[in-house]
């Protein structure tokens, strides 16, 4: 069942953050923000890094919009400090500047619904409004990487919507034509689209 729309689950949670020290978090903490809560499946794979290290490379874009990454597996916040203190050029992730939460207990995963076979998380992800509010979801199999750039994309569509009150059509992108929500708007935008 979608999550979107719906009130995001409340969570505390051990977690290593980007100066190395381990800090109890909870998703309430993060209220009056936008957040992007990733999970991925464990610590020392292979695409999950390519990942982390993606969203670490566009942190600063988030940060502008007053969005937080938080990412999640269901390993311990100890194995999280280890891989962070590991090169990427032997398989780690250094000094990623988001915090990596431990979700060892698999209730987050199973509270948002990505937990899979009672074992791991899926690459599930979800961007929260300001209010806690879950606005967009995303769930991919084990193997599929995710595209940060979408999750940038949807992030502008959100508050671009959130401040205009104008729809966002297929493949919109900050700075295009949006959609007024009435027949005319419409009719207007799909003529001078296609």
């Amino acid at each position: 069942m979608s999550l979107v729309t719906k009130k995001a689950p409340e969570f505390k949670a051990q977690a290593v953050t980007a100066d190395n020290s381990f800090k109890e978090v909870s998703l309430s903490n993060y209220k009056g923000k936008y957040v992007v809560l990733f999970f991925y499946p464990l610590d020392f794979t292979f695409v999950c890094p390519s990942e982390i290290l993606a969203f670490n490379e566009k942190l600063s874009l988030f940060k502008e919009k007053n969005c937080e990454v938080l990412g999640i597996s269901i390993d311990s916040h100890f194995t999280h400090l280890a891989w962070r203190n590991t090169e990427v050029n032997k398989g780690g992730i250094g000094q990623v500047q988001f915090p990596l939460i431990s979700d060892i207990s698999k209730e987050i995963a199973k509270d948002y619904g990505v937990l899979f076979n009672e074992s791991i998380a899926l690459r599930g992800l979800f961007l929260i409004d300001k209010e806690g509010i879950i606005r967009h979801s995303v769930i991919n199999d084990l193997s599929l990487g995710r595209n940060v750039d979408e999750v940038l994309r949807m992030l502008d569509a959100l508050q671009f919507t959130e401040e205009h009150g104008e729809v966002c059509p297929a493949n919109w992108n900050k700075g295009q034509k949006a959609i007024k929500p009435t027949p005319e708007g419409v009719a207007s935008y799909l003529e001078s689209k296609y």
